[in-house]
């Protein structure tokens, strides 16, 4: 079962440029935003083909953590298109936060850091919302080492 998933994933990859590139450029003018009450997703009018090659492209990142890994595989085992949409939406934001998590008390376990590197790890748990672990482990942790 494992090999198909990454031949699915290298079909994708191989498969998206393509279909990025082969869509015709609109010239008339940008479409009205959608109302403000109903937040619109790339996701909705994909159909389950799709929606299991979104989630194989996920899969098949490389900085993926295993709660993320552990719910993609998941929905490509048994995933309805309504779980994957869901997943999509906010599913995996939710648990690339906990990888996070994890990854940033990590950085806390190890003794040699700096204490203002521990002050910024602990200040992004503390936040504990996913952007602000996402930036501490993109961009904030390099930040104050090379400050």
């Amino acid at each position: 079962m494992r090999s198909s998933r990454w031949a699915l994933v290298a079909a994708a990859g191989a498969l998206a440029p393509a279909l990025l590139l082969s869509t015709p450029a609109l010239a008339t003018a940008p479409a009205a935003p959608a109302p403000a009450t109903v937040a619109a997703s790339p996701f909705d009018d994909m159909d389950i083909d799709d929606l299991r090659v979104a989630v194989a492209r996920i899969l098949g990142d490389p900085d993926s953590g295993r709660r993320v890994i552990q719910e993609a595989n998941a929905l490509l085992d048994s995933g309805t298109a309504e779980e994957m949409r869901a997943w999509l939406k906010t599913g995996y934001r939710l648990a690339q936060a906990e990888d996070d998590r994890v990854a940033i008390a990590r950085i806390l376990a190890d003794p040699g850091i700096s204490d203002a590197l521990r002050a910024a790890a602990g200040a992004a748990l503390d936040d504990s919302t996913p952007e602000a672990l996402r930036y501490f482990l993109e961009t904030g942790q390099y930040e104050i080492d090379n400050g």
